[in-house]
């Protein structure tokens, strides 16, 4: 049996989209942020060091296997369980296959990093210090949004619009882990705004991305989540 540890509107969503898609019997535990910091709660240090979901343990072979990290979660998915679903398995050694590769750490090395710049900067702006205090903090998150962050979540969005010209999904027309993986970013870009009439294919992507009937089952199964 699988169980995710499964932390309301965080990552983890995605990973029960994918056991969904596999078509796999999991447990889900689950736990709620700290409404102020927005950190998962000192229990998931119990689980995993970090204290961040997803993680997911498998006892399914025998021995009881725990994985954390979206991205190594979602590989070991679809290696152990992957063969007989209906999401694409590349061929080694393919363009797919390196195509696949990229957008499953592209997800995280390169979009999420000025996602998360983003939202911490804006909180910057809007937290209670000394008014005194207040104007120059403001000035620092204004001069580093819109010098380094911004620009370069336009140009990690404008890359993205392009790559999903004339496709349903990045591999093409057969849904992949990569989409899997890359549904969280894009939807949490989606939610602040950050996808305008601009990126077309990014909004018919996500919207096709919440017509899935797995991805709907996971929704509901998981609980609160904003980015839907």
């Amino acid at each position: 049996m699988i169980t995710v540890h499964h932390l309301n509107n965080s990552r983890s969503q995605r990973i029960l989209w994918m056991l969904e898609e596999l078509n796999l019997e999991y447990k889900i535990i689950r736990y709620e942020r700290d409404v102020k910091t927005l950190l998962g709660p000192e229990s998931l240090r119990k689980v995993h060091p970090l204290g961040k979901s997803p993680v997911i343990t498998d006892n399914g072979r025998g021995e009881q296997i725990l994985i954390a990290e979206s991205g190594a979660i979602i590989e070991y998915l679809m290696q152990t369980y992957g063969k007989k679903s209906s999401l694409i398995t590349p061929e080694t050694g393919t363009q797919e296959e390196r195509d696949y590769s990229y957008w499953l750490h592209f997800s995280e090395g390169s979009l999420m990093s000025p996602l998360l710049l983003r939202l911490i900067f804006d909180r910057v702006k809007k937290a209670r210090v000394p008014f005194f205090v207040k104007p120059i903090a403001k000035a620092v998150a204004d001069k580093v949004l819109s010098e380094f962050v911004n620009p370069n979540i336009k140009c990690l969005l404008d890359f993205i619009e392009t790559s999903l010209e004339g496709k349903k999904w990045f591999l093409g027309d057969q849904l992949s882990g990569a989409d899997i993986q890359m549904s969280f970013p894009l939807e949490t870009s989606f939610a602040r705004g950050l996808i305008d009439d601009h990126y077309p294919c990014i909004q018919s992507y996500v919207e096709r991305i919440h017509q899935q009937p797995a991805y709907k089952t996971a929704l509901k199964k998981g609980g609160k989540y904003d980015y839907a």
